[in-house]
């Protein structure tokens, strides 16, 4: 059974409602700060898988909608992005970034570690390192035929995209418990008031006008508009970017000069309530796509022999926001918010690392700077990184 794309969009908004009702009246998902979309998402996949198991019923979704909700998105992260909060971020990302690339080293390794100590080749610990995880889908497939024709792993691009969506749901369950561990363990407040970068606080209802929602619309064509020139400019120059990627620094070019050469105009920026809801809601149809067409029935053959690589992956960087990113950071609520969205990016996909920091945040009280530096590192820098570090290991490992 093939949904087309109306069809999709409508079960999305039904997966969403389930996974904002499931939250609303079950306080340990909200306790926990388990994005709603990921509580809705997997509940879903599982629900479909069943039909798969018990019927002998596959139901495919058309995700012709889901990336341009993820261009939506990032650009309205761009769209909140002040310089002034971008200059106090500046030493953040700096730390993050440094911290981010060294990981991909120590992900990699201890898979390869992994991997051979229980009889397997070390290049499959690469595979299921940064490959999969750090890297997401998108990698996984782009590395798949070097692993496949190259090392030996003749189902590389099966192993890839199963760690891949394991890292994804792993990634959307551990962040949250991971920050609200550190704000309770050493008493954390938000540093400064304000409102919400991505959606609201649970149990909060705000006005929101017909007039705020056009302007937020048409700021937001404009900028994908401009990102997608500025992408078409650059490769050019032989430099391709993912077109959200080109979105993103579009929304902070736009929201950072328009405003001082038009100070009448009522831009929406940080704190603006339509600029919220459209990021939230454009996060959260992304998500809810993505984990309920999970074909769980393509995973179970492979479950087994990636439970343990996955099981050390995901006790390792528990540890490593714990103990080293949450510290390096300033230890302070900000760096809690952070560390949320970072083990769902180092485990599963930047959207993911936000959707973590949102369900922190709507609990908990805003952490601005957060949803600048995560985007950033894991949008950009790291996917850069991650392919060099690919190459050097495969040079000593392969």
């Amino acid at each position: 059974m093939e949904l087309e794309p109306r069809t999709t969009l409508i079960v999305a908004i039904l997966v969403l409602f389930l996974g904002r009702f499931l939250n609303d009246r079950i306080r340990v998902f909200r306790d926990y700060n388990i994005p709603e979309p990921v509580t809705g998402g997997l509940l879903a996949s599982i629900l479909v898988g069943l039909l798969y198991w018990l019927a002998n019923v596959e139901i495919s979704f058309d995700m012709g909608n889901r990336d341009m909700l993820l261009v939506v998105f990032f650009t309205t992260i761009g769209l909140s992005s002040r310089l002034e909060v971008l200059k106090k971020g500046g030493r953040s990302l700096a730390v993050l970034l440094a911290l981010a690339v060294g990981y991909l080293f120590i992900q990699n390794l201890v898979g390869i570690g992994v991997a051979e100590l229980s009889g397997r080749p070390g290049v499959l610990g690469l595979l299921t390192g940064s490959v999969s995880l750090s890297g997401g889908h998108g990698t996984a497939i782009a590395w798949a035929p070097t692993f496949a024709g190259n090392h030996g792993l003749p189902f590389a691009m099966e192993i890839g995209l199963a760690c891949a969506t394991f890292g994804l749901i792993f990634g959307g369950l551990v962040g949250g418990p991971i920050a609200r561990f550190l704000v309770w363990k050493n008493k954390l407040t938000p540093d400064e008031e304000g409102e919400l970068t991505v959606g609201f606080r649970y149990k909060e209802h705000e006005i929101i006008d017909v007039d705020g929602i056009l302007r937020v619309l048409l700021i937001i064509a404009i900028a994908i508009g401009l990102g997608v020139h500025m992408n078409d400019l650059l490769e050019n120059f032989g430099l391709m970017l993912p077109d959200f990627v080109a979105c993103l620094f579009a929304g902070i070019i736009l929201t950072n000069t328009v405003p001082r050469f038009l100070p009448k105009y009522q831009w929406p920026s940080n704190g603006s309530h339509s600029l919220a809801l459209v990021s939230d809601l454009s996060l959260g149809l992304f998500l809810s796509m993505s984990l309920m067409s999970l074909q769980l029935w393509m995973l179970a053959d492979l479950a087994g022999p990636m439970l343990l690589l996955l099981g050390v992956q995901v006790l390792l960087i528990c540890t490593f926001t714990i103990l080293v990113v949450f510290r390096a950071l300033g230890a302070n609520y900000e760096a809690a918010v952070v560390c949320s969205g970072y083990a769902g990016l180092a485990l599963g996909a930047t959207p993911t690392a936000i959707a973590n920091m949102t369900a922190v945040t709507k609990s908990l009280g805003p952490a601005p700077r957060a949803f600048v530096v995560v985007p950033l590192v894991g949008a950009f820098f790291i996917d850069l990184a991650n392919a060099m570090v690919i190459n050097l290991l495969l040079h000593w490992f392969g």
